[in-house]
């Protein structure tokens, strides 16, 4: 079977963010047209809210980031943008609207700074290098030979872990954009990487609408709000002392990690 390939409707419109406000409304999806993942979801995400999702592997949390940045269209109901349907958006726009920070970074077989330049091609040398310093990468960069000129070969493979996610967050920072998803973006990492690129994250999602699928609950903690995911649905929803009193899904995420 092909493989579905979205495309913009006829006369579709600029998606034009003031808010960053996010809904799903009775939306349904399948993939292949087996069982539904999400049958008559709705849900609501204020402006600059931080919101995880939890539950475990294959609960649905990945699929509710590909629906949003549209990489599947859905079979009934409707996603909204600031009240904007996606579908009836440029695929260009909704993509300049968010920044995605996933579990495995992939960099161009591009120079460094083209690759942080990326999130905004036409910016100045001094503002890259700036969110590289925000990104706490900058030092390392500027130690290479090359500096901003280092090639990042194939898929970023020239670089460790640690330094190819602090190159996306710095590409995020330079993007600005007014939503943010995190997919396991610290997941991979060891403790002391981790430690830096949570810093330059808590400044990353300053004033924006912000979803963070975590494994790791403990990095839950500060969100405004989490839902908890099972067989496509959220069955839960509410802040960690909430969850951890009312929910027994999260109650046994979280119990599996503190032991």
């Amino acid at each position: 079977m092909a493989p579905h390939i979205i495309t913009d409707i006829e006369n579709a419109t600029p998606l034009d963010i003031k808010e960053g406000v996010i809904e799903f409304r009775n939306v349904t999806f399948n993939y292949h047209h087996n069982n539904n993942l999400f049958y008559n979801k709705s849900v609501l995400i204020p402006s600059k809210q931080k919101v995880g999702l939890v539950g475990f592997s294959g609960s649905g949390k990945t699929t509710f980031i590909s629906l949003l940045t549209r990489l599947h269209d859905i079979e009934e109901g409707v996603i909204l943008i600031d009240n904007q349907n996606i579908k009836n958006v440029t695929q260009d726009s909704l993509r300049k609207a968010i920044s995605l920070i996933p579990q495995e970074p992939v960099l161009f077989h591009r120079t460094i700074l083209e690759n942080i330049r990326y999130g905004k091609k036409e910016a100045t040398l001094e503002e890259v290098i700036e969110a590289a310093k925000v990104a706490h990468i900058h030092d390392v960069i500027d130690n290479l030979p090359d500096g901003y000129d280092t090639m990042c070969g194939e898929r970023g493979n020239n670089l460790s872990g640690g330094q190819r996610q602090r190159i996306i967050i710095a590409r995020a920072i330079l993007k600005n954009a007014p939503i943010l998803i995190l997919d396991e973006a610290t997941s991979s990492l060891d403790s002391e990487t981790e430690s830096l690129i949570q810093e330059s994250m808590d400044y990353l999602m300053q004033n924006k609408t912000v979803i963070v699928i975590a494994h790791r609950l403990s990095t839950l903690l500060n969100m405004d709000r989490i839902l908890v995911f099972e067989k496509g649905s959220i069955i839960d929803d509410g802040s960690h002392a909430e969850l951890l009193k009312n929910s027994k899904l999260y109650q046994k995420l979280w119990n599996s990690q503190v032991k």
